[in-house]
């Protein structure tokens, strides 16, 4: 394996390689093991375990059941909204399927947008076809009469 310095001398970038031995004899894999192993995992990663131990492998707004392989399928919700808030007996979480929690969170988006926070406060119009002498101007509106009869 190649290793490459660098070095500054009289303004000028210099680079080195230096072609070291054979390794160190060890299989990739133990290397491997041994670096994740080394990884320090933050405090506030384990919270999704603990909320699971906690509060069980139920979704807490549809009540459904996850087992096995579909345990990856729960997730944890901050009732609050902080990521960081992370008590150790579980107050600011309930476990929700990915289905649920996603609603939740679309209908939070939803509301700040219809509400005035996420964006205007009253709806836009898409289309309007102000040439249309039958009276049906918007495509809502001509989308409704396809189906009728002349």
């Amino acid at each position: 394996m190649a290793r490459r310095t660098f070095g500054v001398q009289r303004g000028r970038v210099r680079s080195k390689t230096a072609v070291s031995g054979g390794g160190s004899g060890r299989p990739v894999e133990e290397v491997v093991r041994e670096l994740k192993s080394n990884l320090q995992k933050p405090a506030d990663e384990d919270y999704r375990e603990r909320s699971l131990a906690i509060h069980g492998l139920v979704c807490a707004r549809c009540g459904r059941t996850f087992e096995g392989k579909d345990r990856r399928l729960l997730t944890v919700h901050h009732k609050d909204g902080n990521h960081h808030n992370n008590p150790p007996d579980g107050s600011n979480w309930e476990n929700l399927c990915v289905y649920c929690h996603e609603d939740i969170h679309s209908r939070e988006v939803l509301g700040d947008y219809f509400g005035g926070e996420g964006g205007s406060s009253k709806g836009e119009l898409v289309y309007s076809d102000e040439s249309a002498s039958d009276g049906f101007g918007t495509l809502a509106e001509q989308l409704k009469n396809t189906g009728k009869k002349k």
